[in-house]
């Protein structure tokens, strides 16, 4: 299941159940398991993990160096988990001895066509990257969100669960959990009502989220007493403790 014209380094550990396409470079210290196809011309530089049944499609570059001029050729990885799409052209790079040292991607993931994912990032899982969408080191991707095409997201920024992010985007604070943004920079334009309603959400969950949004949003409440307000109104609510939990402790605020 490796094409005869494929280089793969001999410290390399490949799971026999993976296909490995034509004049793809596996490197050092790769290890990939069962179920995983690497289509042909695929990139793996070094020192990356990759789960189960991914499918990584051809002009993929992964494990690649971080783009950070204080990377001086440590010892850094990738992890990726299972069942992840990457499609053509994506950049994933490893992390950096300044920060954890490993760039993480969970599950379920889509990246799409020219997708760039920096050092030390970390995505969780269920998350769509469309084509183009790039986000710089040390970001955060909480699980469910969509990027679409050409979104930009500085680097320390975190993008909060199924948040949604219109074409073009540049995001330079964080996004909060199930919020829409656009613009540059990006300004909330609403709550992610298409995701909403994918998640079959209840009711009650979706009223406290609209409620929590105007709260937040519509009442001109500093955002101490938003949180305040939203955490003594609704208990026991688990998208509203997703919600809060995204707009508090942020190092860089929020999309405002």
């Amino acid at each position: 299941m490796i094409h005869s014209s494929a280089q793969i380094h001999s410290s390399a550990e490949i799971d026999e159940n993976v296909t490995v396409g034509p004049y793809t470079f596996i490197g050092p210290k790769v290890k990939i398991s069962s179920g995983t196809v690497i289509e042909g011309n695929v990139f793996i530089h070094k020192n990356t993990f990759i789960g189960n049944d991914n499918l990584i499609y051809p002009f993929a570059s992964i494990g690649g160096d971080p783009q950070d001029l204080k990377y001086k050729g440590e010892e850094t990885y990738l992890e990726i988990g299972n069942k992840n799409e990457i499609r053509e052209g994506c950049t994933i790079n490893r992390g950096t001895i300044q920060e954890e040292g490993k760039t993480i991607i969970g599950s379920n993931n889509l990246l799409m066509a020219y997708t760039h994912v920096a050092h030390d990032c970390i995505l969780e899982d269920d998350i769509v990257m469309t084509n183009n969408a790039g986000i710089a080191g040390v970001v955060k991707v909480f699980r469910g969100a969509r990027l679409s095409g050409f979104t930009q997201v500085h680097q320390f920024c975190n993008i909060g669960s199924f948040s949604f992010s219109a074409l073009g985007t540049i995001i330079t604070k964080d996004v909060p959990a199930y919020i829409r943004v656009s613009g540059n920079p990006a300004i909330p334009r609403g709550l992610n009502t298409v995701g909403i309603q994918r998640q079959n959400l209840s009711k009650e969950s979706t009223e406290a989220l609209k409620e929590s949004y105007k709260i937040l949003y519509l009442r001109k409440y500093k955002l101490n007493d938003a949180i305040n307000e939203i955490t003594s109104k609704f208990k026991n609510i688990e998208e509203t403790d997703i919600f809060i939990k995204s707009i508090s402790n942020t190092d860089r605020s929020i999309v405002r």
